[in-house]
């Protein structure tokens, strides 16, 4: 063979490359596996994407994520809204909104049915601004699976959302039977109650 056909095999990667995946034995069961290759994927993409957006772009992914999903929703969302979206607390939604407000990038204004209740939507700076981010934030997520063909792509897209699905059905489900045996269990202070009366608990 000559040695331009020789192809260079790379080393196994070590415990520090591997991350989550480290922590893997052969004999743990197929499910730990994937969800340690899932989890380590999703936290490598994600410190790349937070680490290039700072310095690129002097923003957070919390101030990215939080500006996307208005732009989804030109008419804006309410505050409890992006929190359910965002998967974070009310409190760091108003505390992202403020530091956005008072740099021109989103406005507040009073929900018409509900006084109590104010809806977020992007500015036209800000609209500009995230024009420009989300460009750049898909040509590196393009350049990071590269070397993933289509088919593989739409393949693993495929498969997550059946996993997706499924966990989104036993979490459903989770919480009716916690409802359920909530319903079913007297309360504390009903319970004392009826033992001060004397009453069958």
């Amino acid at each position: 063979m000559s040695a331009s056909r020789r192809t260079t095999v790379a080393p196994p990667p070590d415990h520090e490359t591997l991350g989550l995946e480290g922590r893997v034995v052969s004999h743990d069961h197929q499910s730990l596996k994937l969800w340690l290759r899932l989890l380590s994927c999703s936290t490598q993409v994600e410190t790349t994407i937070r680490k290039r957006l700072r310095a690129e772009a002097g923003i957070t992914l919390a101030r990215f994520d939080f500006m996307a999903q208005l732009h989804r929703h030109p008419d804006g969302l309410t505050m409890s809204v992006l929190s359910r979206y965002l998967m974070v607390t009310g409190g760091n939604v108003t505390g992202l909104a403020d530091e956005l407000e008072k740099e021109g990038l989103v406005e507040r204004a009073a929900e018409p049915h509900d006084r109590r209740s104010s809806r977020v939507s992007l500015t036209k700076k800000g609209r500009r601004l995230f024009d420009t981010l989300a460009t750049t934030h898909e040509s590196w997520l393009v350049a990071l699976f590269a070397g993933m063909s289509p088919t593989d792509m739409r393949q693993m897209y495929d498969l997550l959302g059946k996993l997706r699905t499924q966990l989104a059905h036993q979490d459903s489900g989770a919480v009716d039977v916690a409802a359920a045996v909530q319903s079913r269990e007297p309360s504390r202070t009903t319970t004392r109650s009826r033992r001060r009366s004397g009453a069958p608990a």
